[in-house]
């Protein structure tokens, strides 16, 4: 059985390691969105260092084996899930789809590239987990491809609510690796962040919207 504590820990270890995650709450990032924030995530990094990539593609392949079973498809989310995505197909030996973010303007104009048939059992890949919605416009093109989509699997998570209701509504299941709170608490345990940037980081985690107002205030 997975140990679910230790990879979440490991997984954070590693992306604040190689600086795929960046804590900086002093001297917070601006999102394409405008919020203000504290933490900036870049999973791709991680395909750069072997050992790390092998150690995500084995969790994300035990972590769909052993909580939805049988599938027949893993589906990439564009773009920064494609190369999670081929990774874990070629790990479970299934083949590989992805789903881009808007029908393609020429040729066939595919939104789903690749091969696949209606009734097909798919657990979609990505690397981030913020709001869903980008990974939840993936889920529903599936589903209106007739595909059953077994649930999604990624990297790393806020940890928002939003992305819990818009994955409830969306009546999919999504599990990460990792995630904000296990994160930022190996950071202060591992002198990452001092113990004032973990009152700002958690400030943050309960209101990201408006925490730059706060800090400007």
């Amino acid at each position: 059985m997975i140990n679910k504590s230790e990879i979440e820990q490991k997984v954070a270890e590693f992306l604040l390691q190689i600086k795929a995650i960046k804590l900086q709450p002093n001297n917070p990032f601006t999102w394409a969105s405008g919020w203000k924030s504290p933490i900036y995530c870049d999973n791709r990094i991680t395909l750069s260092h072997p050992s790390i990539r092998t150690y995500i593609r084995q969790k994300l392949s035990s972590l769909i084996q052993e909580e939805f079973g049988s599938v027949s498809v893993i589906a990439g989310v564009a773009t920064a899930g494609i190369p999670q995505g081929v990774l874990v197909a070629q790990e479970l030996g299934l083949p590989f789809i992805y789903v881009r973010a808007k029908a393609k303007e020429h040729g066939r104009g595919n939104l789903i590239e690749g091969e696949f048939s209606p009734g097909q059992r798919v657990v979609v890949v990505e690397d981030l987990i913020s709001t869903g919605t980008s990974s939840l416009q993936a889920v529903h093109a599936l589903r209106e491809a007739g595909c059953e989509v077994a649930g999604l699997v990624g990297i790393f998570n806020y940890g928002f609510d939003a992305a819990d209701e818009n994955f409830k509504k969306a009546k999919c299941r999504f599990l990460t690796l990792s995630n904000y709170n296990t994160l930022i608490n190996y950071a202060a345990e591992h002198s990452f962040v001092s113990a004032e940037d973990l009152k700002l980081l958690r400030t943050w985690r309960e209101d990201p919207q408006n925490w730059g107002n706060t800090l400007e205030s």
